[in-house]
């Protein structure tokens, strides 16, 4: 059995956390290959490792003396080596790295979170120490290269049957530092996962798995404890962020299951996400409900629009020029909806509705109130009737109108759109319907 053992930034915030993390892995010999994120705040007021060195890059482009918050990165790294009696000596090397952080690409700076606390992480567990840079191979895109990285493995695995690797970074080919998107440890330990053939990637976190729902919304949402990689991928996105959604890719392929744990309750069962999920007679109908605010709606009307070539793509050619995402596309027989994030077109709004005016000339073209969209996630819905009329009489019964309906071709799930301020309430009454 292998497993790798992958600790977000909660997990190594001080030197309690990293107990926790030594008693993880010394309870289960499998555990022998470990990623680790920066170290994360320690409590509310307190600030993520991350979040300093971007900040001392913002002081250096604004020419503002940045030591001062160098200091307290320093001061973080150091007591956690003090307090556990660490012998790894990276007093002088966070002096040098002070010292270089001008001259530094952003990538390199902001990686040296995971550097330090990967670290000190190996001294403490007494495993030797891999360097992302020498393992994980990135193209200038951002793209990995795996079979670079399996090579890089395997000379690394000659010397050593075990070891600890910082997340968040690996090199390109012309041997820059490039890092990942925030939370991009989680990717790490899967890229690591696939190389390896693991047979399970344990991700370690501060909260005990997927919950059904937001538990900011609703009290005590009931635990996940099994999900497929099509529905994490889905509520990942509407804004479950437990999990990093693209972790999903580099193992989907290999059928390696994903255990999320809890490292503050390593007894509480967890979510496991798997590929495929079988012989679920009477499995839930309703796997999770997540959604998130913001979301505008352009709604675009042309009669016999259905009999016309070009209506649709000529809209969407407005919002490509404009590097603008669409989210949902709703339409009709004489109309259409582009449901967007309000927040990619709050400067430019107004010039993106005159050239669409100009290049498709609709009846009528308007843009609705802001609004929320919530994804109903099952995968059950697609074999079971009545998910819709459920959905439907829920929102109803709690007098949230719908602004928008939409499901996805795979059929695991229903978005719809309500008022912003209808938000929580509606995914409190869509609980309180699928949950039971």
């Amino acid at each position: 059995m292998l497993k790798i053992t992958k600790f977000g930034g909660s997990s190594c915030a001080s030197a309690e956390q990293f107990r926790k993390v030594k008693a993880i892995i010394e309870a289960d010999p499998a555990r022998r290959f470990v990623v680790i994120s920066a170290a994360g705040r320690k409590n509310k007021s307190d600030n993520k490792i991350t979040d300093l060195l971007y900040l001392c890059r913002a002081h250096v482009d604004y020419h503002v003396d940045y030591r001062p918050v160098f200091e307290i990165i320093r001061g973080r790294f150091l007591e956690i080596k003090n307090e556990l009696g660490l012998k790894t000596d990276i007093e002088a090397d966070l002096d040098a790295f002070c010292e270089r952080i001008p001259e530094m690409s952003v990538d390199e700076l902001v990686s040296r979170g995971e550097y330090f606390t990967s670290r000190l992480m190996a001294d403490f567990l007494g495993f030797p120490f891999a360097d992302a840079a020498d393992i994980v191979a990135m193209e200038f895109d951002g793209s990995f290269n795996f079979e670079k990285t399996g090579e890089n493995l395997k000379r690394i695995l000659e010397q050593h049957d075990r070891f600890v690797m910082p997340g968040f970074y690996g090199r390109t080919p012309d041997g820059a530092i490039k890092v990942m998107t925030r939370g991009g440890s989680d990717i790490s330990g899967s890229i690591l996962a696939r190389c390896l053939k693991a047979d399970l990637y344990e991700n370690w976190t501060d909260v005990s798995g997927f919950l059904m729902a937001d538990p900011r919304i609703v009290k005590d949402p009931r635990n996940i404890e099994r999900i497929t990689y099509a529905e994490l991928r889905e509520l990942s996105y509407m804004g479950a962020s437990v999990l990093h959604e693209d972790a999903i890719f580099p193992i989907r392929e290999y059928n390696i299951p994903i255990h999320v744990l809890n490292t503050n309750r390593p007894q509480d069962p967890g979510t496991l996400v798997l590929d495929k999920i079988k012989d679920e007679v009477n499995g839930p109908l309703v796997t999770g409900i997540a959604g998130k605010k913001g979301f505008l709606s352009i709604e675009i009307v042309k009669r016999n629009m259905s009999n016309m070539v070009g209506i649709v793509s000529g809209a969407l050619q407005v919002l490509e020029k404009y590097g603008v995402s669409i989210e949902h596309l709703p339409s009709g027989i004489d109309g259409f909806n582009v449901v967007l994030h309000a927040k990619d077109v709050e400067h430019n709004l107004y010039e993106i509705l005159g050239e669409i005016k100009e290049k498709i000339q609709p009846d009528s073209i308007r843009v609705t109130e802001p609004m929320a969209v919530i994804a109903i996630v099952g995968r059950n819905m697609n074999s079971r009737a009545g998910s819709s009329g459920k959905l439907f009489t829920a929102l109803g019964n709690a007098g949230v109108n719908i602004r928008m309906i939409s499901q996805g071709s795979s059929e695991i799930d229903i978005i719809v759109g309500v008022a912003n301020q209808d938000f929580e309430k509606a995914v409190r009454a869509l609980y309180q319907s699928f949950a039971q």
